[in-house]
């Protein structure tokens, strides 16, 4: 099994929670307030608990030594096409740069080809250069906008085709 996810530092999980937890709902609504700071609007800090439990997507929060500090998920976007969407990726700023957000991506990327998924679709906005450059760096490409009505002035599109993952992806705690 590929070991993507050791680059946590010390202590750093990476757990997957109902879309519901108290932890996800704390950092979604961080999201929400960052988006809205950042745009002046935002998606809803809520998502529809189904599209994110198995056998339909997943999501993870990655917790530190004093509590949740990012979170993201997968949903089946194209089944047909072996599609997902990565949603709602974020880190609480002390967490950025740490390696966080590339073992939580890496995370949701392995967990959707270990369940068949050839490719990842996501969006983020032209105002967070970081997350641009982010999933660049990561092999995302970008792509014309999948979600119709998006204003591409602010919307960008990714996608990325997954490699095949031999064995499922299991929760684990990272420590020296």
């Amino acid at each position: 099994m590929r070991n993507r996810h050791s680059t946590l530092a010390d202590g750093f999980a990476l757990l997957e929670r109902g879309v519901q937890h108290p932890d996800v709902v704390l950092l979604l609504r961080c999201f929400y307030e960052e988006q809205v700071g950042r745009y002046g609007f935002a998606e809803p800090a809520t998502l529809d608990s189904a599209a994110y439990i198995a056998p339909h997507g997943a999501f993870v929060v990655a917790y530190g030594p004093g509590g949740p500090i990012g979170c993201g998920g997968f949903r089946w976007y194209e089944p047909e096409t072996g599609t997902v969407e990565i949603k709602k990726t974020f880190l609480l700023p002390g967490a950025r740069g740490l390696g966080v957000g590339r073992a939580l991506l890496s995370r949701l990327e392995d967990q959707a080809a270990g369940w068949g998924a050839r490719r990842a679709v996501l969006e983020t906005g032209v105002r967070n250069t970081v997350a641009l450059t982010f999933f660049v760096e990561l092999g995302y490409q970008p792509i014309d906008s999948y979600v119709a009505g998006r204003d591409p002035a602010i919307n960008r599109a990714f996608m990325k085709r997954l490699s095949p993952v031999r064995e499922p992806v299991v929760e684990r705690t990272t420590s020296r």
